[in-house]
Parts: C-alpha cells; structure tokens; sequence
C-alpha cells in the first residue's frame, strides 16, 4: 500500500482521481489530509472537518469491478470494512445510514463517498472517499456528528486507525471477488440504521410520512414499507429521515 501524506488539498478525492490517470499508480494507493477545504458528501454536499483532528483519507481501488452493475457492491463492502474496523477497536452501537453514513448510537460519525470512471477498454476505477470524525471534541451547531474522541472518551491514532481500515477494505473486497457478495449484501442490510423501526421521513417537496426500511435492493435503493401497507423505493437525495 502506498500512502501519500498532504498537509493540506481541496480535496483528496480529486487529487487521487487525477493521479489515477497514470496506469502505473498502484492499487489501494492511499491519500490522506490534515486539511481539506472543499471535502465532499453525497449528492454534492460538503464534509467539514477541524485541522488535524480527523481521517481524511481516498484510496484507489482498480481492477475489481467487472461490471458497472457491481457498482453498488463495492458500496456496501467499503461500508461494512469502516463499521468492521471500528468494532474491533470497541466502538458500539455502530450501524450505517443509508446509503453510507457511519453512525454509532443516534450520532454521524463518518461519511463515505466513491467516485467511479470508466475508461475506454472498459476498466472501472473507484476512488473512495471517507471522512472519519477522531479526536474532534467540538461539534457546535452539528447536533448529530460525534466522534470516536467523544465515544470512546480518549484520542486514538489516526494512522493507525487509516491501515486497520484499509486491511479490512481488503478483507471484504476479496470476499467479493470470491463470489461472497449475499453475505455481505445481508450483512449490510442487516447494519442498516433504523432499520424495522417506525420514523418519520421527508420527501423533497417537504411532505412528511411514516415508513418502517426494510432493505436495500441490488440497485441501492432504499426499501421502505408504507402506512398503507405498500413498499416505496427511493434513491439518493429522494428522501430525508427525520431523527
């Protein structure tokens, strides 16, 4: 693993992403940050991060997926390697919100965002993006975000923490290239926050509703059982829980 250290960069994903360019960048090439000004979340949203406090970090993964359709497992395996890596260093109640917030209890704890291209001989090339909240103390006006700092009431090393993850990332690859993917699909599904709870929900035109998650489908939409009795199917950014 190759680990490339910055002390500051817009963003870790773009520049992993422009490096990846060169064929000769190894896999699982790993770059991290102290500082990030313009980190990124789903859908274009941004991640905030205090200097020096948290895991920033993008790692290239390359010559894994096959089929764009695979796209989605890849998703769930970065997902289960973070939940994975922190339980085994005694994070509880860790679970993850749709489609890859980490949460431990009721609080975000790190975001995950993957970036994929296809090249023109059909190679697909994933850039993983997460951000990780570590020794961060200070959340004002983040009701929801906590860190491992706050959790486990101590500091923890961030490096080490960064190749606990990456060799879990790898565990879990190499189940998918195994043809192990159901059991981490159920893994997944069954890691999901809130899942066979009654909350309430937002949908983008401010209409409010109750739904009880059941799963995520093979196409990464979220499965949700309605009041009436019905299952509704949402994509990212098509619906909000409210918690």
């Amino acid at each position: 693993m190759k680990l490339i250290k910055l002390d500051a960069i817009d963003s870790t994903n773009d520049f992993l992403k422009a490096l990846a360019n060169d064929s000769t960048v190894e896999n699982y090439t790993v770059v991290t940050a102290e500082n990030q000004s313009k980190g990124k979340g789903q859908m274009g949203s941004t991640w905030d991060s205090e200097i020096g406090k948290n895991l920033i970090m993008s790692i290239l993964i390359k010559n894994i997926l096959l089929d764009i359709s695979q796209i989605y497992n890849l998703n769930i395996a970065i997902s289960l390697s973070v939940i994975t890596a922190l339980e085994n260093i005694g994070v509880p109640a860790l679970t993850i919100k749709w489609p890859n917030d980490i949460m431990s209890d009721n609080k975000k704890i790190g975001g995950i965002l993957i970036e994929n291209s296809i090249k023109t001989n059909g190679e697909i090339i994933s850039v993983v993006g997460l951000g990780l909240n570590v020794n961060q103390i200070n959340f004002e006006n983040l009701p929801k975000a906590s860190s491992l700092a706050v959790i486990m009431h101590m500091d923890l090393d961030k490096e080490q923490l960064l190749f606990k993850i990456v060799e879990e990332m790898k565990l879990q690859i190499f189940k998918l290239q195994n043809h192990q993917s159901q059991d981490l699909w159920q893994q997944y599904n069954n890691s999901l926050f809130k899942k066979g709870i009654p909350m309430p929900f937002e949908n983008p035109k401010g209409e409010k509703f109750m739904g009880i998650i059941q799963h995520v489908n093979d196409f990464g939409r979220l499965q949700i059982l309605l009041e009436d009795d019905s299952i509704a199917s949402f994509d990212i950014k098509e619906i909000q829980m409210l918690y």
